[in-house]
């Protein structure tokens, strides 16, 4: 196993990697500074988008010229030549604290995405679904901070994590509806090293990889829900991760610059860097584009 740094950015808030096989490029975001990054595999012909306010996550579209993004207070349509957006729906404007947060795009191409309470303190956030035909619907409620909603490999199981809970959560997902149901513990998390639940991806194994952030550890968990692998990064605040490069078997893993709130610990030198785990001998899955 090796693990490189593929982009030393310093992204405030390093979050949602997202690699397109269609274009052989990995998308990433600052979460904090409202910037999106795109890289190949091995981070060259870096580009960079302005969103001018705080981003949750982003999907690409199935045209490849636009993205969905998860801004503060609405998910948008942000077109990639241009830079222009426009407002798709804003589902909480009655809560200004909080904002949008973490999501992705089903099996079936719709935006499965959730809020945060700001402070991290107030169960006033939910999880959404956005359906092709740009309808949306609440999937749960009572939520501190949405994190790693991600799908088993048939589509038919739907993770997720409210971070401050100590577990994951696992749904039974209608894949022709979209409706999520039967709410249960997937796994506990190990929160004694301080960690919690943050970004999450699926292999091909069907096994989960979670970020513990503030922990500075990546977990795999298998189908059933028992701890694999346990792998230490190089920083503590690891905030996501996803699968990409060309044989989808290299796991990228996105960093935290500065914490959130002062709560929050430091970390070293190598802090807001985007990162590349190889040799784990594991692949991941495509992810799929929003829309029918």
């Amino acid at each position: 196993m090796q693990i490189d740094i593929v982009a030393d950015l310093k992204t405030t808030l390093g979050e949602g990697p997202l690699w397109d096989v269609g274009q052989q490029r990995l998308y990433w975001i600052d979460s904090f500074d409202g910037r999106i990054f795109r890289c190949t595999a091995d981070g060259r012909e870096l580009r960079a988008w302005e969103v001018g306010q705080k981003i949750g996550s982003m999907a690409l579209r199935r045209d490849g010229r636009s993205a969905l993004v998860a801004l503060h207070g609405g998910v948008h349509t942000l077109d990639l030549e241009s830079g222009e957006l426009e407002l798709v729906v804003a589902p909480e404007p009655h809560l200004p604290g909080n904002r949008l947060n973490d999501g992705k795009v089903d099996r079936q191409g719709r935006f499965v995405f959730g809020s945060m309470d700001t402070l991290e303190e107030q169960s006033s956030a939910r999880l959404y679904r956005l359906d092709t035909d740009l309808s949306l619907h609440v999937l749960d409620e009572g939520i501190i901070c949405s994190n790693g909603p991600c799908w088993s490999p048939d589509g038919t199981t739907l993770y997720f994590s409210d971070t401050w809970s100590g577990e994951i959560r696992a749904y039974d997902y209608d894949t022709a509806t979209g409706h999520a149901s039967g709410r249960r513990t997937f796994a506990p998390v190990d929160t004694s090293g301080g960690g919690a639940a943050d970004g999450a991806t699926v292999d091909a194994e069907g096994c989960l990889w979670q970020a513990l952030v503030y922990a500075g550890q990546l977990v795999r968990y298998t189908p059933d829900g028992r701890v694999d692998r346990v792998i230490e990064m190089p920083v503590r605040k690891v905030t996501s991760v996803m699968f990409g490069g060309p044989g989808l078997d290299t796991l990228y893993v996105t960093s935290m610059g500065k914490p959130p709130l002062p709560r929050f610990p430091g970390d070293g030198q190598s802090r807001g860097a985007l990162f590349a785990v190889k040799g784990l001998g594991v692949r991941g899955l495509p992810e799929q584009r929003f829309g029918a």
